[in-house]
């Protein structure tokens, strides 16, 4: 039959995909084999397949195919997960487009039109997981609501509660308001986001009796008596006037003694926070060297450049020297600080007085640690306080700076009455304000000792809340003061369950404010947010924004911002399951693929686990076996029967409204396939159970895998699989992770489509390095499709000599071609064997694609290729048949569809290629490897040469051999001379000139062509060749020289790197002959 011009896969496809359901080749029943059983991780039901999916079932078929062939009893067992979350949201958003409010029905009436969504669109993910060839038993499809599996989880449920392992009670957890349910802590992925501050003034109750402290700051211990006096002056002062005013008091000589500065603070201004800003105090004071002299509020002036910014920091710790001091043009006390530096250049200061208050406190809360002196030093200009002439005479391109000694202390001094009569609180959820039930400061915190037992006005409601104390608060995070609201925050919740407060959830289910806000109820929480913050404004309330790095918890399902909330819910305790799902790693019984990059995970998880939120506010999935009676009593069954056994009297029951986690029904899944819960000890669990290996992705080692073992050693006392391996995440080629938002996530079917199924695998796979993620990129399909035509065109020209053999005359010629190629084949047979135990698939699909692409379709097939108008001897047409089928064999796993048609295309075959057992791996001859490289290397070689000349192909060129073992070369002569389109070959034991020459290892080629040679050309290429070798030769010696690898390492690894040091001695010896004949 003709063949296509290329290979058409939709075709085989679907010729294939018949043959193969037909002949039950992949339905798998026990019987005296070894059993490799693979259970594939469920899709969500009304899903399809993404790339992570396609990769993730690429490599299941390849392990499954090729324990196929060889010997075993495969079962992959297919199947989707009711997904919970997902499909009920599908289901009421259908409801919603027919207009019907999930609300008006019964459970039943929502459960029938859930069965159909179900069984409509259920089925889709099934078709693409055919159309990608996947191999699995169609006669075993388990869906998590099947009656046997519903079943099955109930009775797990009772039997955990029965053990004692699973509560029920009221805790903070985490919700997701779009699909209004409980979420366990796995569900909720955290990411960074730039979130807000805003800083609320709470109104103190009585405020006249508030007592606000007096702060002063020292640079030297030993000023404090000095400055006793005038402390007391002006501590009288303050009290007298009740003033807020800054004052400041320079004490002794600044430069040799210090200064101690007293300054009024209230409440949240008085922190450690100013030993930072007052160390640099000197950019915003006014100083000098009169003792005891009192300086008004100052505002200070800088001017630098952003080029001289790093320079100016290098001095900031280096003792500045008072240059002068006097009164500038407006008779105003100045100072000026200089540096000179080598290069001449002098910074200073000029600190004027003239300031006011609000720009010194304003300056002092920016400036916060070396990081905010270093920022405001780069943006800050000249900026006067007042209209002042006195700015205008500094340069804006001069750089200014000043020292003075560091602030190392700082004391309370007394207590003055306080005139401010609010706190303010520092908070990002402004939102949740009116479920504020305390403010909480933390008792060692200075600034707020004089509130203890105080109350404040919770800001728009006008309620009462006291000020509580408690060591948990931070007083470095924004003022020091927390508002503490139960219902919201997991940390709150804690301080009101210590402080017995009460709680206000001002939230409904889905997110709206509720009745307890008393304000802007119903209003989605973040439109609140912005109304919240308006009205503080409007009311003078609100002092500042200001922007904050924080992490925000988002819904793994719907994607919505959890809300924390308390919440009645079912629990797991997982401390008692979790230690021998650890041991069970630790021990090597599961073996963790790439165990260096997911056993840190697996094992750090384990080893904090929480208890499992296992209840869901949802219709979906299996309802929990619990009733209530009247008195709220808790009865857990079964059956409404079994636990009406368990009552005292004849009571009305309530069954529980919720249904379990998805997850609690999947992590049974290894084991209900084969009906494992629901009829322990049948015979399939034991010939199946427990299963060969888990492929998976890397994000749900938490949620399934670990629990799967967990159950399999609970229920089977057995591990469920002895080996998982993580298959990386597929990204688009900017790194990015593949989503329906971003455009980026492909659709399988249409890739299946343009480019085929095998294309696909391909595609997916060659990209795929075991464990790390890939960036999926379509060129390689295209490599894929492309490589599927090199192979359809070789079959073509290996048909094409079928009806053109001979008797075997030429066996001769080609007879080394086939020793090779033979010895190649068994070579990759053993590497590609190994690299699967290790399951690194993607190095053993590189591997296999390079012997066919290179080794047998760019060597092979040339050196047998009979000349034009000559027939192909029938011996190396037979073994060269044989050949194709064993590297359709070896690519099988890989490529279905391409492998099995050409299979059959080749000659007439008894058997199908899915089923053909893989015979066992003959002996390797390295001797015969070698040969066949040299032989590779002149071709190559030579070609070149003639590249380089322009030499024609048609052109014959003569060669001579110079070496030391003439034998090496008696079995590639004939091919060799046919590849280089040679007159004739001869061996000689002498240079020869004006020939083109090639040196490798220890030999030489004197290539004579009949033309003129470039010399220069000839030399210039030599000289490269030499740089190389020399440069090989030391790199070699470097590592031969170090002690420790000549002791540590192998012996054979420490002889193969003596071989390339003599390899390259060699070469370069030979080289070197050769530009000296030059």
């Amino acid at each position: 039959m003709e063949l296509s011009k290329n290979f058409i896969p939709s075709e085989a496809e679907q010729k294939w995909t018949a043959i193969w359901k037909d002949k039950k080749y992949f339905n798998s029943k026990p019987d005296n084999r070894k059993a490799f059983t693979v259970v594939i991780p469920p899709p969500n039901v009304t899903g399809v397949l993404h790339m992570g999916h396609t990769l993730n079932e690429t490599v299941q078929d390849i392990l499954v195919r090729r324990a196929r062939m060889s010997g075993y009893n495969a079962c992959w067992v297919p199947g989707s997960d009711h997904a919970s979350i997902a499909t009920e949201a599908k289901v009421v958003q259908m409801l919603k487009e027919k207009g019907i409010d999930k609300n008006t029905l019964t459970r039943e009436e929502f459960l029938k039109y859930a069965f159909e969504w179900k069984e409509k669109y259920g089925g889709i993910i099934y078709n693409q997981i055919e159309r990608l060839g996947c191999s699995v038993d169609w006669n075993r499809v388990t869906f998590t609501m099947d009656d046997h599996y519903y079943n099955a989880v109930i009775k797990v449920f009772v039997d955990l509660y029965n053990k004692g392992l699973l509560y029920r009670g009221a805790r903070m957890i985490h919700w997701d308001p779009a699909a209004q349910t409980a979420l366990s802590d796995e569900e909720v992925e955290y990411k960074d986001i730039q979130g807000k501050l805003y800083y609320v003034k709470y109104k103190i109750v009585d405020d006249n009796s508030v007592q606000e402290p007096v702060a002063v700051y020292l640079s030297t211990k030993e000023l404090l008596a000095r400055a006793k006096s005038v402390i007391h002056n002006l501590l009288e002062k303050i009290k007298n006037d009740k003033s807020n005013t800054i004052e400041k008091t320079v004490i002794g000589n600044v430069t040799e003694e210090g200064a101690a500065f007293l300054t009024v603070l209230t409440g949240e201004e008085i922190t450690t926070e100013y030993k930072h800003t007052i160390d640099r105090s000197g950019i915003n004071h006014v100083l000098n060297n009169h003792s005891n002299s009192n300086i008004e509020d100052s505002r200070g002036q800088i001017a630098i450049t952003e080029q001289d910014f790093e320079l100016i920091v290098d001095v900031l710790n280096q003792p500045d020297e008072i240059i002068a001091s006097g009164l500038d043009k407006q008779q105003k006390e100045t100072i000026t600080y200089t540096k000179k530096f080598d290069d001449g250049t002098i910074i200073y200061l000029e600190e004027i007085r003239t300031g006011r208050k609000e720009l010194m406190l304003q300056t002092m809360r920016k400036m916060k640690g070396k990081t905010g002196l270093e920022s405001s030093l780069k943006n800050r200009r000249a900026m006067p306080s007042d209209e002042s002439e006195s700015f205008s005479h500094t340069s804006e391109t001069t750089p200014v700076i000043a020292n003075i000694p560091k602030i190392i202390d700082f004391s309370i001094l007394g207590n003055i009455s306080g005139t401010t009569g609010y706190l303010t609180v520092a908070t990002s959820r402004p939102e949740t304000i009116m479920g504020d039930v305390a403010l909480c400061v933390n008792p060692n915190d200075e600034r707020y000792i004089h509130l203890k037992g105080k109350k404040v006005i919770v800001p728009l409601v006008n309620r009462e809340i006291p000020i509580i104390e408690d060591d948990y608060i931070d007083m470095s995070f924004g003022t020091g003061v927390l508002k503490v609201t139960p219902a919201h925050d997991i940390n709150d919740y804690n301080i009101g369950l210590k402080h017995n407060l009460e709680v206000i959830d001002t939230l409904n289910a889905d997110g709206t404010l509720s009745e307890a806000a008393q304000i802007y109820v119903g209003i989605d929480r973040f439109v609140a947010r912005k109304k919240v913050v308006e009205e503080l404004a409007q009311k003078n309330l609100l002092i500042k924004e200001e922007e904050y790095p924080t992490r925000l918890g988002y819904s793994q399902r719907s994607g919505a911002v959890v809300e924390p909330r308390i919440s009645t819910q079912w629990f797991l305790k997982m401390q008692e399951l979790a230690k021998p799902a650890l041991d069970a790693v630790l021990s090597g019984e599961i073996k963790i693929h790439p165990g260096d990059k997911f056993l840190a995970t697996y094992k750090h998880w384990l080893e904090n686990v929480k208890d499992w939120c296992i209840s869901r506010q949802l219709w979906w999935g299996q309802q929990i076996p619990a009733w209530y009676d009247e008195e709220g009593k808790c009865y857990v069954a079964e059956t409404e029967e079994e636990a009406r056994k368990l009552t005292a009297h004849d009571s009305q029951l309530t069954r529980d409204n919720d249904v379990l986690d998805t997850w609690f029904s999947s992590w049974l899944w290894p084991m209900e396939v084969f009906n494992g819960i629901s009829s322990p000890g049948n015979e399939e669990l034991k010939y199946y159970y427990p299963t060969s290996v888990l492929i998976t992705g890397q994000d749900i080692i938490f949620f399934w895998v670990a629990r799967m073992v967990m159950a399999g050693l609970e229920y089977e006392k057995t591990i469920p699989f002895s080996d998982v391996y993580f298959t990386g995440m597929v990204r688009d080629k900017q790194g990015r992770k593949m989503s329906k938002s971003l455009g980026n996530s492909p659709d399988l079917l249409n890739l299946i489509d343009t480019y085929g199924a095998d294309a696909v695998r391909f595609g997916i796979m060659i990209s795929s390095p075991a464990g790390n993620d890939l960036l999926f990129d379509e060129a390689s399909l295209e490599q894929g499709r492309n490589f599927n035509n090199k192979i359809w065109n070789a079959l073509k020209l290996v048909k094409m000599w079928e009806e053109k053999q001979v008797a075997s005359s030429g066996l001769q010629v080609a007879g080394f071609a086939i020793d090779w190629f033979e010895n190649r084949l068994n070579e990759v047979k053993n590497e590609v064997a190994q690299l699967h135990t290790q399951f690194r698939l993607s190095e053993g699909l590189k591997t296999i694609y390079s012997l066919i692409w290179d080794d047998f379709c760019s060597w092979y097939l040339e050196w047998i290729k009979p000349n034009f108008g000559e027939n192909i001897d029938t011996e190396t047409y037979n073994k060269t048949v044989y050949f194709f089928e064993e590297l359709l064999q070896l690519l099988h796993p890989y490529m279905p569809f391409i492998t099995e048609e050409m299979y059959h295309l080749l000659k007439e075959q008894k058997e199908d290629l899915c089923v053909k057992q893989f015979a066992e791996i003959g002996e390797t001859d390295k001797n015969i490897l070698q040969q066949g490289e040299l032989l590779k290397t002149i071709i190559s070689s030579i070609r070149d040469v003639r590249n380089k000349n322009n030499v024609k192909p048609k052109e014959t060129i003569e060669l001579k051999i110079q070496t030391e073992n003439k034998n090496s070369y008696t079995n590639i002569l004939s091919i060799l001379q046919k590849q280089i389109n040679a007159e004739t070959i001869d061996f000689t034991d002498v240079s020869i000139d004006n020939n083109v020459v090639i040196t490798l290892e220890k030999d030489k080629f004197f290539v004579q062509l009949n033309q003129e040679i470039d010399k220069d050309a000839l030399k210039n290429d030599l000289l490269k060749d030499l740089e190389y070798q020399q440069k090989f030769l030391q790199s070699v010696q470097n590592k031969l020289s170090n002690e420790r690898f000549v002791q540590n390492a192998k012996p054979e690894v420490v002889a193969i790197e003596r071989k390339k040091q003599s390899d390259a001695e060699a070469r370069i010896k030979t080289i070197e002959e050769s530009l000296a004949s030059l």
